[in-house]
């Protein structure tokens, strides 16, 4: 199995190997005897080599790896062939239907063409119509003399753009510029453009866009989604479609200096490591004693150091001169908002009118404003009449109310308070009484007659004892009744 295939089978879920031999099969009779799975197979084989197309996986002649678009010869029949299925034999049937249908397009034909790939002519409409009446009436040969050998199911030679992949590709360019707002920012050269964009663009960031990539991405990008604008050696992303599509002289200059300072700053960075490494070859060379290596590169490494600082000087006074440049980009975008912002002033005073006009407004609202509160007295006068209920009247009910309310809840309280206490009497003396007769030489056996005498010795109970311990208790004063009713039950 090839790379291609292997890839195919592991990546995408169309090509698993259950599928694989009807996507292998003869599966043109299908376009007539069963459609749907006619176009379950096409639109496999086109996701099929989209995938591969942008994952650098189509076979080339020149050997460089292109994402965006495929070369179509026998090398990718071959690529694809397999020992159990042999090469695909319907696979120039659905080449020609992503021909015909703009999923891939003629190279040559799409970077010459001016107007926008999504823009259908008028002129374009009676093909389509008859390519799908001979479809439909099974008459391949019918679109084969349009398209070239379409019965005998060769496939078109020639290297295509894939659509789908550009179209990935420019949503994450979008995602990629979204932060980029200042003019400097956002203009390039195309040597600066590839540099900056490369490798980014991609699934896998491993992967790099070719040199013909690039070309392809930039005319799609200004042409077909007006994203950048560029006269091919300059290039300026766009804010809005509403932004002019043409270079400036001072989109040059910006680009021509992001350039220099580029390679300004990759000088540097050799010089950086030139000097590291003469350090460490004369400090080698000392350490063995071989006084001319050491010369030589205590010299060479002085040449690096020179030519390190002249080249960081360089870029210092470049980086000033961006940040002036910055500066004045800031200030014309200023400017142009704050004539803006004048014009539109301008025009909402007109609409008002002026202060005389805003006065005999204001004058005229105190008017109407002085009628509505003389209606509203006049309103209000007449709604005076007897009968009418007085709010203080009704809030002195109310709260006579609420008290006499709140009487009848603190009498209740203190009822179930005192029938709470007579039950806690009544349940000690039931207590009491289950004692039974006090022990001898307690206190309260002995009783004494009202003369002072001892008299006669009587066992004593609990409930005498109880009695005994109440008597000295008074029943005169505030609550004595309830006491005496509390004992007496």
């Amino acid at each position: 199995m090839s790379e291609l295939l292997r890839y195919l089978v592991e990546n995408e879920p169309s090509f698993r190997r259950a599928r694989l031999p009807a996507l292998y099969s003869d599966f043109r009779s299908q376009r007539t005897l069963n459609p749907d799975g006619f176009t379950a197979n096409v639109s496999a084989w086109k996701r099929g080599l989209s995938s591969a197309a942008l994952a650098g996986l189509a076979p080339s002649k020149s050997g460089m790896r292109s994402h965006f678009t495929i070369e179509l010869d026998d090398a990718l029949l071959h690529a694809l062939e397999s020992k159990q299925f042999g090469r695909p034999l319907a696979l120039g049937t659905a080449i020609h239907d992503a021909v015909v249908s703009g999923d891939l397009l003629p190279l040559e034909k799409f970077l010459n063409t001016k107007e926008s790939i999504y823009y259908k002519s008028w002129g374009s409409i009676p093909w389509s119509v008859v390519a799908w009446g001979l479809r439909q009436a099974g008459l391949e040969r019918g679109i084969g003399g349009l398209l070239g050998s379409w019965g005998e199911d060769n496939i078109p030679k020639g290297q295509f753009v894939v659509l789908h992949n550009l179209e990935i590709a420019a949503k994450a360019f979008s995602d990629a510029i979204a932060d980029r707002t200042s003019p400097f920012e956002r203009t390039f050269s195309k040597t600066h453009f590839r540099r900056t964009f490369e490798g980014g663009l991609l699934s896998d960031n491993k992967q790099r866009l070719s040199e013909a990539d690039v070309d392809v991405l930039v005319k799609f990008l200004s042409r077909d989604k007006a994203i950048i604008a560029t006269d091919g050696h300059t290039i300026r992303i766009r804010t809005s479609e509403a932004e002019s599509a043409a270079i400036t002289e001072e989109d040059t200059a910006i680009a021509s200096l992001k350039e220099l300072m580029e390679d300004l700053t990759r000088q540097t960075q050799v010089l950086s490591r030139r000097v590291d490494e003469l350090n460490e070859v004369a400090q080698d060379a000392v350490r063995r004693k071989n006084r001319v290596s050491a010369l030589a590169a205590f010299k060479s490494r002085k040449l690096a150091e020179a030519n390190f600082a002249q080249r960081h000087a360089t870029l210092g006074r470049l980086e000033e001169v961006a940040a002036g440049i910055q500066q004045a980009a800031d200030n014309v975008q200023m400017v142009r908002t704050m004539q803006a912002s004048t014009a539109a002033l301008r025009s909402l005073n007109a609409a008002v009118g002026g202060a005389d006009r805003v006065d005999a407004v204001l004058d005229a609202l105190r008017e109407q404003m002085g009628e509505v509160d003389e209606v509203g007295n006049v309103i209000a006068e007449v709604g005076q009449v007897p009968g009418v209920v007085d709010e203080a009247d009704v809030d002195d009910e109310l709260e006579a109310m609420l008290a006499e309310e709140r009487k009848k809840e603190e009498e209740a309280e203190r009822a179930k308070k005192e029938a709470k206490d007579a039950e806690e009497t009544r349940r000690k003396l039931a207590e009491l009484q289950d004692l039974g007769p006090v022990p001898a030489g307690l206190p309260g056996q002995a009783q004494t007659t009202k003369e002072g005498h001892e008299g006669e010795k009587r066992p004593s109970t609990p409930a005498t004892a109880a009695a005994e311990a109440l008597g000295g208790l008074s029943l005169d004063g505030p609550g004595a009744d309830n006491k005496a009713e509390r004992l007496t039950s």
